[in-house]
This record gives C-alpha cells, sequence and structure tokens, in this order.
C-alpha cells in the first residue's frame, strides 16, 4: 500500500511539471508534451490503495476525472497509461482518450470525464457478475461534489434493489471544483445518502491508509459474499487545484496548508517505522516508485504520435469491416404492398 500511494503522489508530481513544459509564460492549454486538462490527485491515495488492495483483476474498478491513484491501485499498466496521457500511438486507448478516458480491459478499469458517469456502468458490471454467478465485484469512485447527481442515485437505488456487489466510493475532499462542499450539498456526512436506499453506509474521517483499508475490506467482503452494496466516503485532501493552471484564488491559504499538514503518506509511514520498518527501507520503497515513475514517462515520451489518419480508426461512423457503405436499395413500399401510392 505504502509503495503505490508513493508512487501515486511521485507520479503526480512529475506529471504536474511534464504538463507545464512548454506553456510558459503565457499558460496555453494546447501546447507542450501533455495537451488540454490535466486532473491530479495528489492527497487522495489512501482511498485508493485501501479499497483497491482487496480487488482482483477481473473486478470491475470505475473512476472520475482525476483517476490516475485508482488506476496505480488497480494495477493498470502505467507504461501504456503514461503514453495515453502523451497522446501517443502506444497508449491504452491509441492516444484518443488522454488521461479523462483511460481504459484497461486486462484489469477491468476504466474512468471518464463526466461527473459521476462511473456509477451506471459499476452497476451494469455488479449486475453481470450476479448473472453469471461469479464472486466478482465492482467499484465505483467519485468525488463528494458528485453525490447530488442523477446517475449516481440511480445507481444507488438500482444497486440496492437488485442487491448487487456493488462498492460506492466518495473521495471527499472538500472542494467541488472551486466550491467549499458546504455551498454544494447537504449532509455534510456523504455517506448518510446510503440509508434512503436502505443501504450500507460507511465513512472514514481521516487520510487514514489503514483504516480506509479495513472499512474497503468489509465493503468489499460484503459484496463478494453476495450481501449487497456499500456507499463508502473518505475524508481525503486535495493537495492541488482542481485542474492544471487552475490559479485557486477561490481557496484560502489556510484551507491548503491544512490539507499539506495532513499528509496520508506521512501517516502511514509512520505506523510503520511503529512495526519496525526501519528508515532505510522506507527509503528503498520510495527509489523502486520514484524508478518506476521515472522509467514509465522516459517509454511514453519515446513512443511514436498517431498518424493524422488514424483519427478515422475506432469512430462509430466507420462502418463495420464487410459492411458496405453504399446506401442500401429499399423496393417502393406501396408497390410491395400492392397499393396504388
Amino acid at each position: 500500500m505504502y509503495e503505490d500511494m508513493v508512487t501515486a503522489r511521485l507520479y503526480e508530481e512529475r506529471l504536474q511539471d511534464e504538463y507545464m513544459e512548454g506553456k510558459r509564460p503565457g499558460f496555453d492549454i494546447s501546447t507542450g508534451e501533455i495537451p488540454g486538462e490535466l486532473h491530479l490527485a495528489a492527497g487522495q491515495e489512501a482511498a485508493a490503495v485501501g479499497v483497491c488492495h482487496h480487488l482482483r483483476d477481473d473486478d470491475t474498478v470505475t473512476a472520475p476525472h482525476r483517476p490516475h491513484h485508482v488506476a496505480i491501485a488497480k494495477r493498470v499498466d502505467l507504461k501504456r497509461m503514461t503514453a495515453e496521457i502523451f497522446g501517443r500511438e502506444t497508449g491504452l486507448c491509441s492516444g484518443k482518450g488522454g488521461h479523462m478516458h483511460l481504459f484497461d480491459p486486462d484489469v477491468n478499469f476504466a474512468c471518464s470525464g463526466i461527473i459521476a458517469e462511473g456509477c451506471p456502468p459499476a452497476v451494469g458490471a455488479g449486475l453481470a457478475a450476479k448473472k453469471r454467478n461469479t464472486d466478482s465485484v465492482a467499484v465505483a469512485y467519485l468525488g463528494e461534489g458528485a453525490i447530488d447527481q442523477g446517475g449516481f442515485l440511480e445507481s444507488l437505488n438500482l444497486a440496492s434493489v437488485h442487491d448487487l456487489p456493488v462498492v460506492f466510493v466518495v473521495e471527499d475532499n472538500d472542494w467541488a471544483i472551486s466550491m467549499p462542499k458546504e455551498r454544494v450539498t447537504r449532509p455534510d456526512d456523504g455517506s448518510k445518502r446510503a440509508d434512503g436506499f436502505d443501504m450500507h453506509g460507511v465513512r472514514v474521517d481521516s487520510d487514514d491508509a489503514r483504516a480506509v483499508y479495513e472499512a474497503g475490506g468489509e465493503a468489499v467482503g460484503r459484496a463478494r459474499d453476495g450481501n449487497g452494496p456499500t456507499l463508502l466516503e473518505v475524508q481525503v485532501h486535495r493537495r492541488m487545484g482542481h485542474f492544471m493552471g487552475d490559479p485557486e484564488t477561490y481557496r484560502p491559504e489556510e484551507d491548503q496548508e491544512r490539507a499539506a499538514a495532513r499528509d496520508s503518506i506521512d501517516r502511514l509511514a509512520a505506523d510503520m517505522r511503529e512495526f519496525g520498518i526501519d528508515d532505510q527501507e522506507l527509503e528503498e520503497i520510495r527509489d523502486r516508485a520514484a524508478n518506476r515513475v521515472d522509467e514509465a514517462v522516459t517509454w511514453a515520451k519515446q513512443q511514436p504520435l498517431p498518424e493524422p489518419e488514424a483519427a478515422h480508426d475506432h469512430a462509430f461512423t466507420n462502418p463495420p469491416e464487410g459492411v458496405t457503405s453504399e446506401e442500401p436499395e429499399f423496393a417502393d413500399s406501396g408497390a410491395a404492398a400492392g397499393g396504388d401510392d
């Protein structure tokens, strides 16, 4: 868990640096090695590892637009994920999805830039597992600002009605884009949304990976044993802006300082020291994580960009192989029916 958390943190910090290359002095979102928007999840690592470390490859995970820490915890191929973020041909989606639309079928992971969009597919995966009589589970991650979305509430209802093996994980980082949570939704404890759907709900009030692991284990175990869904809310913190280039003028400086002071990685490292893990071993773990991140970024930047004509591949407008693109000829309906018109 610690190694995955460190990997995720170093990964986000590296992407932060890579993203800004070529975008200064005037910030231009379309330039540089990583084009488009980039949403980073530094500070939210505990929610990812605490749940995903209970999962198998055949379990499904859906994530929102801030997905990298969850993808790392679910064992998504880091090199191909990085290539996708850099828009390269060898990326998970051939460089066309970008960082908000990652898809790795080898470990059943997907994410989307649409708020709460991952909830219905997770319910679908849970329904499929139940119909197939397997013990696979599905986990849907979303932010606390998404718990008023219709797709989320409908998903809670369907999961409860059909008693599906789904775990909904709400990452509460206190900010719904630029709005503080208390100005966006009630109740303050999002896990209480479960009460309206006769569903088990629980909240972890601190950035504590061990506490999340315990709560996540109970939720995943309940789903895997056929005992229905769980809504789990986890308190995390946001160490960076909503997106790269966000000036965060809406956010008080003291809130940023509070977030930086409650680091879940430092907390877990302190716990490990109590259990006899010395600083040398912790440093070795950090070195492995740093090397993994460096290898992934170096490899991704060496990969080719897609050819322009590849834009026509994997598009819904293309007919399936063997199907003609010519318009079909239909007999006159009136003549076929023996009528005059």
